[in-house]
């Protein structure tokens, strides 16, 4: 379900034995994510996790060094 400022509620998934969850399908589809893909778990201190696709976080990572090296250049 889509939220009007252009958030999803996928539902509700269950923890398994070994700590493993099945991102469901629309999720996947909506973002991207295909078998094999990289993701990056984020939290935060109240306990919330979060999942981030691997080559987002590179994307984000990349801007941050060029911008802290173009810094260094003044």
């Amino acid at each position: 379900m889509k939220t009007r400022d252009g958030r999803y509620v996928f539902g509700m998934v269950r923890v398994g034995e070994k700590g493993q969850i099945v991102i469901p399908k629309e999720a996947r589809d909506e973002c991207g994510i295909s078998p094999g893909d990289t993701m990056v778990v984020l939290g935060d201190e109240n306990k919330n996790i979060a999942l981030v696709h691997g080559d987002k976080m590179i994307s984000f990572f990349s801007a941050v060094l060029e911008e802290s090296n173009g810094s260094d250049k003044d």
